[in-house]
């Protein structure tokens, strides 16, 4: 792991370089082992921060059932996108700026494991077989992956999982706010008869 000027900075001021210097020694790699696959393959959400082509922060949850992100390899993730809200500021911020930083945490056994590297949207990977109804399939080429102390990380239970999860041989049902006035004539012409049909 490469520490800027910034990072250095406070580390002098706290006098923690020895402790950055080992635990980049000790916990940082540049490929998943066999508990990260099986941990990142167990959580059902991730965080995602990517930044735009200025570096203007953005931060988003992705949720879905265990497994649907997938380790592909020694140093790549994928998973799907499935339709959202149509702003795309995590999406187009990875057109403009690639990098993205992924937080897995597991709230029921504290732990969270750090992801950074680059990522790429496809509407052609093969891998969107896999996942019905996908509109893109993400990729994330790994850089440094690190787990952190989880002991700040409030320990909940889930309850249970989004009706609006995707799942195969399922259809989800059309969100609610999909079905608003405000937001109706301004749809894309394949929400507009499902809208109208939930409403």
């Amino acid at each position: 792991m490469t520490y800027h000027d910034g990072m250095r900075q406070l580390q002098e001021r706290r006098d923690t370089q020895q402790l950055a210097e080992r635990l980049n020694e000790v916990t940082v790699r540049t490929a998943f082992t066999e508990e990260d696959r099986d941990f990142i393959q167990r959580c059902p959400m991730f965080f995602i921060a990517t930044a735009d082509a200025e570096g203007r922060p953005d931060c988003s949850y992705k949720g879905g059932l265990p497994g649907f992100v997938h380790v592909v390899d020694d140093r790549t993730l994928a998973f799907a996108d499935y339709d959202g809200n149509g702003m795309y500021r995590t999406w187009g911020n990875v057109l403009a700026n690639s990098h993205v930083g992924m937080l897995f945490l597991d709230f029921e056994r504290p732990k969270r494991l750090r992801v950074n590297g680059t990522a790429q949207i496809s509407e052609d990977d093969p891998l969107r077989e896999e996942y019905p109804g996908s509109v893109f399939i993400i990729r994330v080429q790994a850089e440094l992956i690190f787990p952190n102390c989880p002991r700040y990380i409030h320990k909940m239970h889930l309850e249970e999982y989004s009706v609006y999860a995707p799942r195969p041989d399922y259809v989800p049902p059309v969100p609610a706010w999909k079905t608003f006035d405000v937001f109706r004539d301004a749809l894309p012409a394949r929400d507009r008869e499902e809208g109208k049909e939930q409403s």
